[in-house]
């Protein structure tokens, strides 16, 4: 019987997975280098999509001390994002968020601290996962390295195509475009980038909110009625996404939008509407 490579992969998200990365590791606190490391590892805790970095302990030029039950239990408490009934762990939730035994940590040097994790699991004895977000940069070999670690199993994939694309809110075209480039980044939906002429940005304002994706770069965001950030460009991206530059996606979670004349189903991913 056949297995479809993606229930495959999802069957193993309840477990503890790491892979070793020959790539270089740096992080850095301010203008000191604390983590430089050819001997990292990609960890994803169970139910995490996305990994974080664990490195030998011996490669941190810092203090490594445990963190007080107290003020750990304190840091998943005040996450302010509710776990329970959760499946995936998508980037927002936090690292304080852990679902694997282990112990929690504290990384800390010249007042700077990040969080970090010793998981209980032999594969990984000596290493320290580090709260990725908590640091001021990272870098694989010479490049800086945003959002959080690439992961070496996940892609993104951009396809120009002529197909007729509109996409309506609030009983508005927003825009109609026959000339889309998709971008396939599984599991995420298709994202359908628009040239910014096929779009009606008279009916857009700008919104203050800035993100960062690993493999496209820092994206910008427009705003339409009471749908904050509905839609955003990408206008200095990573080269693997240079081909997007300048481009408008919208959420397809939030919008009606037809391809060929056929109505899509919004997809349910952490973007939908409750």
């Amino acid at each position: 019987m056949g297995v479809r490579v993606r229930e495959l992969l999802m069957g193993e998200l309840g477990s503890l997975r790491y892979e070793p990365t020959d790539k270089r590791i740096r992080a850095v606190f301010g203008d000191r280098t604390v983590i430089d490391t050819t001997r990292a590892m990609l960890v994803w805790e169970p139910k995490r999509v996305v990994p974080s970095y664990a490195v030998p302990a011996e490669d941190i030029d810092a203090q490594i001390g445990e963190q007080p039950a107290a003020d750990a239990a304190a840091d998943e408490a005040t996450a302010g994002v509710p776990l329970a009934g959760r499946s995936v762990y998508d980037p927002s939730i936090p690292f304080s968020a852990h679902t694997c035994e282990g112990e929690p940590l504290t990384v800390s040097v010249s007042g700077h601290e990040a969080a970090a994790f010793r998981p209980a699991d032999a594969d990984l004895a000596g290493y320290v996962v580090l709260d990725f977000a908590a640091f001021d940069a990272w870098y694989e070999e010479d490049e800086r390295n945003v959002g959080h670690p690439r992961d070496p199993f996940h892609r993104i994939d951009i396809v120009h195509s002529s197909r007729q694309v509109r996409v309506e809110a609030g009983g508005e075209v927003l825009a109609e475009s026959t000339n889309p480039y998709l971008l396939f980044e599984p599991p995420l939906p298709v994202r359908y980038y628009l040239p910014r002429e096929d779009v009606r940005t008279d009916l857009l304002r700008p919104s203050d909110r800035i993100t960062f994706c690993a493999y496209k770069g820092q994206a910008s965001y427009w705003s339409f009625a009471d749908e904050e950030a509905l839609v955003w460009s990408y206008l200095q991206p990573l080269r693997d996404a240079v081909e997007v530059t300048g481009r408008m996606a919208f959420f397809n979670e939030r919008v009606d939008i037809v391809v060929d004349g056929a109505r899509a189903e919004r997809p349910l991913t952490p973007w939908s509407r409750p």
